[in-house]
């Protein structure tokens, strides 16, 4: 994937994954969600904070 600087790219992708994000969590259901489910939960959290973090790096570097 191609690095993006552009701060509006940058905020339109957060969003995008956080709206991925949501749709995960609201398809599991509660009665038989497993840890796997709840493992991808959290790779997904980790994924957008990692991206964050870069976005916030560039911002920093300008």
């Amino acid at each position: 994937m191609k690095a993006i600087y552009d701060k509006n790219k940058q905020v339109q992708y957060l969003k995008e994954r956080l709206e991925i994000f949501l749709e995960v969590l609201e398809a599991i259901d509660e009665e038989t969600a497993d840890l796997e489910d709840i493992d991808r939960l959290i790779q997904m959290i980790d994924d957008i904070e990692e991206k964050l973090e870069q976005f916030k790096h560039r911002y920093e570097e300008e």
